[in-house]
């Protein structure tokens, strides 16, 4: 299959025309990314209708700073908090896969468990986070798992999900090639598209309060503050409340 033809580099970003009908198909590396980075769009979509689905591609076994804390109890807690901010923002379906936090891998066998489930559930749009993100300011760099997990997304969307050649095996269970329209990655710092998400901040930090092992202390607190005022200034960019900033990929 030829290559896409490259485009020409995108314009200001803006709040793009409506985003393609039908399913989607989130991607993060941990059980609370999704929530974080584009829990307001997700929640959004869900509740105007569309099948939202969430696929957790580690354990979230390492997120605690706590010695004692057992990691196999801890995985079991996150799984279950997964499901339970899933309920919260009206998706459709949650999946957390067995890979141990921080030691996520591009691999072959990762990239088969997202191709399944593009040709399971055929997403217009697959969500994710930008894998080119390594630095934030001069106080932060991004989570390996963060920008694997955007990584192997983008590389099961192409040339994966929609050449048979890849994972053939699918085909003999009768799942068929597919074709994302759509990619739109979080956590990026070359925003081309900002989604309005006005009204939704609440429901995206109740979603994130079910993480309740992550946000124990003043952690909650600190998203409470920070999420809010990040969504503000992405908004005053198209003129709106509160709006979430994304790479978005037109594939078609």
């Amino acid at each position: 299959m030829a290559e896409p033809t490259p485009e020409a580099p995108p314009g200001p970003p803006e709040e793009a025309a409506s985003a393609p009908s039908g399913p989607v198909l989130a991607v993060f590396g941990h059980p609370d990314d999704a929530e974080i980075s584009a829990g307001g769009t997700l929640g959004r979509w869900a509740r105007e209708g569309r099948d939202v689905h969430l696929l957790v591609l580690t354990n979230g076994d390492r997120g605690s700073e706590d010695p004692g804390r057992d990691r196999a109890e801890l995985a079991t807690i996150r799984r279950a908090e997964t499901e339970a901010a899933g309920r919260m923002l009206g998706l459709a379906g949650t999946q957390v896969l067995d890979a141990h936090d921080g030691e996520l891998e591009n691999s072959p066998a990762v990239r088969a468990e997202i191709v399944r489930a593009v040709r399971r559930l055929r997403p217009a749009i697959v969500v994710s986070c930008d894998p080119t993100a390594w630095f934030f300011g001069n106080r932060y760099f991004n989570h390996s798992d963060h920008r694997t997990a955007g990584a192997a997304a983008l590389d099961a969307v192409f040339p994966g999900a929609g050449n048979p050649h890849f994972f053939a095996e699918q085909l003999a269970e009768g799942m068929e090639v597919w074709k994302v329209s759509e990619v739109w990655l979080g956590w990026t710092n070359e925003p081309n598209h900002y989604q309005d998400v006005t009204g939704f901040m609440d429901l995206k930090l109740k979603a994130l309060g079910e993480h309740r092992s992550q946000v124990e202390g003043d952690m909650l607190g600190f998203f409470e503050q920070w999420l809010p005022a990040e969504a503000e200034e992405n908004g005053r960019k198209i003129g709106v409340q509160h709006a979430e900033a994304f790479r978005v990929l037109r594939l078609e």
